[in-house]
């Protein structure tokens, strides 16, 4: 590696350093759900985030704590020396895609059938600890 290109790289990894994400694939629960509950906390300070999350009644709103959880782990094995209380850990962004979808048989009347989707979905969350 040349020497532009490494202290660049440096550069952009000490950057990225106040940054963590984490993701959850296939979902089972429609996106259009989960984006009902993502929207609550996108933007908001991570333990108000959390509470959020906590006292809501949807079924989304515990995986999207887990993953919330597991985000904020991500950002602490990142930067051993700090607490998440000091830095300000915000939820930069919450982005939450569709996935496959089941596709089952619904009986209808007169020999006819319905066709019933089971969606699913993907989320991806960033916490940011710039000040």
């Amino acid at each position: 590696m040349g020497a532009r290109k490494k202290l660049r790289a440096d550069q952009i990894k000490e950057e990225n350093k106040s940054i963590a994400f984490a993701k959850l694939n296939n979902s089972p629960i429609s996106p259009r759900k989960m984006r009902l509950v993502a929207d609550l906390v996108r933007g908001v300070e991570v333990n108000k985030a959390l509470n959020i999350l906590q006292h809501n009644a949807k079924d989304a709103s515990l995986s999207l704590s887990k993953l919330l959880r597991s985000a904020i782990a991500n950002w602490e094995a990142k930067n051993e020396g700090k607490s998440i209380e000091d830095e300000k850990l915000v939820v930069k962004s919450i982005e939450v895609g569709s996935a496959g979808m089941l596709k089952r048989i619904q009986t209808a009347p007169q020999g006819r059938a319905y066709r019933v989707r089971k969606r699913s979905n993907h989320v991806t969350i960033v916490v940011d600890g710039s000040k």
